[in-house]
């Protein structure tokens, strides 16, 4: 996810009694703020900082002076700095909204941050065929997939990715996987030669799909082979493809033997609805 940088400069008074009528100093105390999903790097800015306390509005604190720190998930936090600048105490908050965010990465080389995935995960049953995991995971950027099946990547299966784009089942294909209406179908051998991307434009009850060009809209990420089981993880750009920015959508997955004489499997399995992915967050 792009970084996002806050610049702050932050005023407070010193802390502490004074004598009537004397005059309270000023300190200024000023640091940035760095958001990486959940991840918030804060540097100092100030000069002459001899001690300081983090507290990052979520119950954990750091003495540290440029710490990085992950907040437990999506909400509005106020970090504070208390500081002594001068020999005198200050304290500076801002406040951090944290988004929805995933720790998949797609060029990490590893499948490994997929384990911190919990939520949108389909265990494929007897109707499933070959695959055996798929887990989806969202951002605001992008829709991440990742999928365990028992192949090879050298078998270049084909795929069908059915994704009902507004999760409506007022437009787009009635059939395949029930539940939805399909707006967009991504056909192709993705771990040999990629997808074509098509938009459905006839009637609801008709398999008529009008392809697109459409550059970017989806990225193969890690791909691995432990013996027959086949891993490999993807993602899709929610800019790029009709219907995605919205909150909610339903993908039905199929793969097809790379003659197209046989259906090796389906996720959800087969005669299940597709799979709704819940993005109000």
């Amino acid at each position: 996810m792009k970084n996002i940088i806050y610049a702050l400069l932050l005023v407070s008074s010193v802390l502490g009694s004074c004598k009537k009528n004397e005059n309270k100093r000023l300190t200024d105390l000023s640091y940035e703020v760095e958001v990486t999903g959940n991840q918030v790097t804060f540097r100092s800015i100030t000069t002459g900082i001899t001690s300081y306390k983090w507290d990052f509005g979520d119950g954990q604190t750091s003495t540290e002076a440029n710490p990085v720190h992950t907040y437990p998930g999506k909400g509005k936090y106020v970090p504070t700095l208390y500081a002594t600048v001068g020999g005198r105490s200050a304290e500076a908050s801002t406040v951090l909204r944290i988004a929805k965010s995933s720790p998949v990465k797609i060029n990490d080389k590893t499948l490994a941050d997929w384990d911190n995935v919990t939520a949108n995960v389909i265990t494929s049953g007897a109707k499933g065929g070959i695959f055996r995991k798929v887990k989806y995971d969202y951002d605001g950027n992008y829709i991440y997939i990742y999928v365990e099946m028992v192949s090879l990547k050298t078998n270049a299966d084909i795929f069908d990715f059915y994704i009902d784009s507004d999760n409506s089942s007022s437009t787009g294909l009635l059939g395949g996987f029930p539940g939805g209406g399909y707006d967009i179908l991504m056909e192709g051998q993705l771990l040999t030669a990629g997808v074509d991307i098509f938009y459905h434009n006839g009637a609801q009850t008709s398999f008529t799909f009008q392809k697109q060009s459409i550059s970017d809209a989806y990225q193969v990420g890690t791909v691995v082979q432990e013996g027959g089981l086949l891993k490999f993880e993807m993602q899709l750009v929610r800019g790029k493809l009709k219907g995605l920015t919205g909150t909610g959508a339903r993908i039905g997955i199929t793969a097809t033997k790379n003659d197209w004489s046989v259906t090796l499997g389906s996720a959800p399995d087969e005669g299940q609805s597709g799979y709704v992915i819940d993005m109000s967050e």
